[in-house]
C-alpha cells in the first residue's frame, strides 16, 4: 500500500522538485525598467530665390526694311513657396543706354533696342523706378516660374552699319 521511500528515491524526488522550481522561476518575466525622454526637432525654412535667363536672339535684322524686328527670351525664377519676388533689369552695357533705349554694340557702332514685359510691347522692363519702367513680380511656389521677355529692335535705324551686335543686361531678383 505504501511505497517504501529509500534514500535513492528521496534524492530523485528532491532533484525533480528542484528542477521544477528552477523551471518555474525561469518562466517568470524579468522585472524590466524603462525610461523615456523627449527629443526636440526643429528647422527654419528660409526665403530663397534663384534666377536664370534665356537669350533674346533677334537673328538677322534688316535695318533698311522699315519694320521692327521682334524676338523673345525669358527669365526663370525659383523661390521658396510664399516668397514674394520682383525681377528688374538694368540698361545693359551699351554706351549711352537707358532703360527705354538700350544699345547693342559692335565695337563703337550701336543698335538700339528695347525690352518689354508684355507681348504688345508697351510696358518697358526696367527697375520700376519713376514709373517709366516696370518690374516683373510674382509669389514663389517652390517651382520654376517662367516669364517671357519681349524684345524689339525699332525700325528707323538705316544708318547702322552691318556687323554682329550684342549687349548684356543684368537681371536682379529682389525678395
Amino acid at each position: 500500500m505504501f511505497a517504501k521511500i529509500t534514500r535513492s528515491s528521496r534524492t530523485s524526488c528532491v532533484a525533480i522538485m528542484g528542477g521544477a522550481i528552477v523551471l518555474a522561476s525561469a518562466a517568470q518575466p524579468a522585472n524590466a525598467a524603462t525610461e523615456t525622454a523627449s527629443m526636440d526637432v526643429d528647422a527654419t525654412v528660409t526665403s530663397n530665390c534663384a534666377v536664370s535667363a534665356s537669350p533674346i536672339a533677334f537673328g538677322n535684322v534688316n535695318v533698311t526694311s522699315g519694320s521692327n524686328a521682334n524676338a523673345t527670351g525669358g527669365i526663370s525664377v525659383t523661390c521658396t513657396s510664399g516668397t514674394a519676388w520682383a525681377a528688374s533689369a538694368d540698361a545693359g552695357l551699351g554706351t549711352g543706354a537707358t532703360l527705354s533705349v538700350r544699345k547693342m554694340a559692335d565695337g563703337s557702332d550701336l543698335l538700339n533696342y528695347a525690352l518689354y514685359t508684355d507681348s504688345g510691347r508697351t510696358t518697358l522692363w526696367g527697375d520700376g523706378a519713376g514709373g517709366t519702367t516696370a518690374t516683373i513680380s510674382d509669389t514663389g511656389s517652390g517651382a520654376a516660374q517662367e516669364k517671357t521677355i519681349y524684345g524689339r529692335v525699332p525700325s528707323g535705324q538705316s544708318g547702322v552699319p552691318a556687323g554682329s551686335y550684342a549687349d548684356t543686361v543684368t537681371v536682379t531678383v529682389t525678395y
